[in-house]
């Protein structure tokens, strides 16, 4: 057996895997979360009420069984364009039009990037105005969702477009070990990413005022004074203009730092409650789990590229994609588009230990905001945001560990109650 065939067989073995594990997995929190949608855990019963707890079942119930059919589709176009020979007529046609060269890479990875979005447009549409309108979570007109599109867009080919070439170019040029610079750039680029995002990229999406609430203004930042927590400002964002989730975060390095709070969270939260959601966000600054999570990023970036300057020297990879690459001219974009199509297939059963890495970083800052708050606050504002979010209180534990970055409320509040 030739190694094209070995590999068409394993990429499709991998596959099916990945399929009927998800399959089952969505199953599994389908059945589980019905099975409890009519009775409110004890431990809750006085703060969330049946018709909230059966609202939020109904969602997660929704939202997996939407997850599905998103599956099924993304399952079907990866055959489509791999085994089926969708790649292979795209790059054959742009090949035949623009001839090899960076020109042809960078189109056929562009116009893959816009068919593939095409393709996905009616699943992201009935997302936002049918499932979250639905249970009362958008706040978004089609207007408003058409232009943060075009600015999507135009960010793509303003900063994707630039770096894209880039890798190619590196790719071609810089030999062997080309595999180590393309990663320093992108690596680069990233950072320079989270520098010029709070001030440049943000702003495009949504409005941001400084905070004027006198009472959480004084105990955040007397908070953040207390922690050793220094940021460019205090600042709320118009969340309310396309959902009515709420949140709160930091954003930005060094002199650049700044914490963000939802509008919807304002409304929803006493002073205490905000200033223990607060120190859970610093209990992340304070841990070093931005700089973990980084790091872990930039060292799987990594092994993911030296893997691809291997693949990118072996026929049977395009071949056993069902493609068949051009001898007479470089292959760099064709490499970069099969191996972000085929990765994430044989690597979705390490997700769970990405997923337990995030979990534990959640204990760790909620342990950090009872040391520093009114433990009673952060438990008080845990239920009020699962509630006001529809998070369902009695998830499936395997689909938890498979798929949730932050840990049920029922875990988070357990673990607070021994550490207080």
């Amino acid at each position: 057996m030739n190694a094209s065939l070995v590999f068409t067989s394993a990429f499709a073995a991998a596959l099916v895997v990945d399929l009927l594990l998800k399959f089952w997995l969505a199953s599994r929190q389908i059945r589980h979360v019905a099975q409890h949608r009519n009775v409110v855990p004890a431990d809750y019963a006085s703060a969330i009420s049946l018709a909230s707890h059966q609202k939020a079942a109904d969602y997660t119930i929704a939202k997996a069984r939407f997850g599905l059919i998103e599956v099924a589709w993304g399952a079907a176009l990866l055959l489509a364009w791999t085994l089926l020979g969708g790649v292979d007529l795209l790059n054959r046609v742009l090949l035949d039009w623009l001839g090899g060269g960076m020109v042809q890479q960078l189109a056929l990875l562009g116009a893959f990037t816009v068919i593939g979005s095409l393709l996905e447009l009616p699943f992201a549409l009935w997302h936002t105005f049918v499932l979250e309108e639905r249970f009362g979570f958008n706040k978004m007109t089609l207007k408003r969702w058409v232009l943060d599109l075009l600015i999507k867009t135009g960010l793509f080919i303003v900063f994707g477009l630039p770096i894209t070439a880039l890798v190619l170019w590196l790719m071609g040029a810089t030999g062997a070990l080309w595999w180590f610079w393309a990663w320093a750039a992108v690596a680069i680029f990233m950072l320079l990413a989270q520098l010029i995002y709070p001030n440049v990229i943000a702003p495009l999406f949504n409005k941001f005022k400084p905070l004027d609430d006198p009472t959480i203004k004084a105990r955040v930042t007397a908070l953040m004074k207390r922690c050793g927590f220094v940021a460019k400002g205090l600042f709320v964002m118009d969340g309310s203009t396309r959902s009515s989730h709420s949140n709160a975060y930091f954003t930005g390095f060094g002199a650049n730092k700044r914490v963000v709070f939802y509008d919807t969270l304002l409304r929803q939260l006493s002073a205490g409650e905000m200033e223990a959601v607060l120190a859970h966000e610093l209990g992340h600054y304070k841990r070093h789990h931005i700089i973990k999570a980084l790091a872990l990023s930039f060292t799987m970036s990594l092994i993911g590229f030296a893997l691809l300057g291997w693949l990118c020297a072996q026929s049977w990879f395009y071949t056993g994609l069902g493609v068949q690459p051009n001898m007479s001219a470089p292959n760099n974009g064709l490499a970069l588009l099969l191996f972000m199509l085929a990765i994430p297939v044989f690597t979705f059963l390490i997700g769970p230990l990405f997923a337990q890495f995030s979990r534990r970083n959640e204990f760790e800052a909620d342990a950090y905001a009872v040391a520093q708050t009114n433990g009673n606050d952060l438990r008080a504002a845990l239920l009020k945001l699962y509630d006001d979010n529809k998070a369902t209180l009695t998830p499936d534990p395997v689909f938890v560990k498979f798929y949730y970055s932050h840990p049920p409320a029922s875990e988070r509040l357990a673990r607070m109650a021994v550490t207080t």
